[in-house]
């Protein structure tokens, strides 16, 4: 007589729920962490300025369509931007302007952040020319 075999119709998902469980914890702990990158931006609302406060101490640069940097329309070479933008922080206190034209690009622009971040200034604004 040939022996039957009982058939096996069921599916055990405890090991399924422990890897699931696992992986819910996993992302739990991840998940905070990842908002702790990147830059913090308040972007403005787009206001017309009437007139322009003469007496504010900003350091204005300019960058331009080729990628170029001017400070006060003087040139400045990117090697030298680093050492022009710590020499005008010690005289212009309150931070940053950086006045971008339509086809200047992010590279050049994050560039410059960082170079003014590393001379040791905080405020940094940028707004289109």
């Amino acid at each position: 007589m040939a022996a039957q075999r009982k058939t096996f119709n069921e599916i055990n998902i405890t090991p399924l729920t422990d890897i699931f469980l696992v992986l819910l914890i996993i992302m739990m702990v991840i998940a905070p962490l990842l908002d702790q990158q990147g830059l913090n931006l308040a972007v403005p609302n787009m206001i017309e300025v009437q007139e322009e406060i003469k007496d504010s101490k900003l350091i204005k640069v300019l960058v331009t369509d080729d990628n170029k940097y001017m400070l006060d329309d003087v040139e400045i070479s990117v090697s030298n931007l680093a050492d022009m933008i710590k020499e005008q922080a010690e005289i212009n206190t309150d931070g940053l302007l950086i006045m971008t034209q339509d086809n200047a690009t992010h590279g050049a622009v994050v560039k410059l952040m960082d170079e003014a971040r590393n001379a040791g200034v905080t405020n940094i604004s940028i707004t289109e020319y």
